[in-house]
């Protein structure tokens, strides 16, 4: 897959533009969310999480950025780990960040991180802006996969980390097939009964399909332009861990 063309898997259909599909998938799905991944990731998804900030080593503590922070569990956990002085979330679903700052006041992190609707892809900060800029389970929902990296470069400051962690396709037999029938046909049928929307989960396997996982996706950031890019799956591979520098 080109990654300028990171829009052919779309929620609904082949028209509509993907950004404005994906507002409106998790828009609707945005009460569920939770719920939903708990059960879909049998509670792994925490321990996913938190494995994915605990490898962001000598990093600075200023000011960070967590772009598609749906309800902000990777923001929630980046600042109970290096409390960082500003974390800002940023995503293009209202309805997710709303039941993001709730759980955010339920911690008592309001003085730390701030989330805000915005655009991965056309970024209001300055360049050099952040220490650290993360994503989970984002990426691959980019309308154009090469400009978001791009503007995530862009906004890190020179030494700065990036910290992605997205889904991947485990490769090993049982675990490729299991992950297979899992995605593929078990996970939409709970997720339409759930979250009533017909669409959002189906769409889930078939963007992971899509993705340029392992090295495609590292080469990728290094053609962006990052240095030191690293990756490492978790969890047989059903994701995949990625760092990165700006020199």
């Amino acid at each position: 897959m080109n990654p300028s063309t990171n829009s052919t898997i779309k929620p609904y259909n082949d028209v509509d533009a993907k950004k404005n599909q994906v507002t409106t998938m998790f828009d609707k799905i945005a009460p569920y969310y939770d719920f939903l991944n708990k059960i879909l990731s049998a509670g792994v998804d925490g321990f996913w999480r938190r494995k994915a900030i605990a490898s962001l080593t000598g990093v600075g503590t200023d000011n960070w950025l967590d772009i598609a922070t749906g309800t902000a569990d990777l923001a929630i956990e980046s600042a109970i780990q290096f409390k960082p002085k500003a974390i800002i979330g940023m995503d293009i679903s209202p309805n997710m960040l709303e039941i993001g700052r709730k759980k955010i006041e339920n911690k008592a992190l309001t003085s730390i991180i701030t989330l805000e609707v915005g655009d991965s892809e056309a970024l209001r900060f300055s360049d050099g802006s952040f220490d650290v800029v993360t994503a989970s389970f984002g990426v691959r929902n980019f309308e154009n996969l090469q400009k978001g990296l791009s503007e995530m470069f862009r906004v890190l400051k020179n030494g700065g980390k990036v910290m992605i962690l997205e889904f991947s396709r485990p490769t090993r037999f049982p675990i490729k097939n299991l992950f297979q029938i899992y995605f593929k046909y078990l996970l939409p049928v709970i997720g339409r009964i759930k979250s009533k929307d017909q669409k959002a989960y189906t769409y889930l396997y078939e963007s992971v399909q899509s993705f340029p996982d392992y090295e495609r996706f590292a080469s990728i950031l290094q053609d962006t332009g990052f240095i030191k890019v690293t990756f490492k799956p978790l969890t047989f591979g059903i994701c995949t861990i990625y760092l990165a520098e700006k020199k």
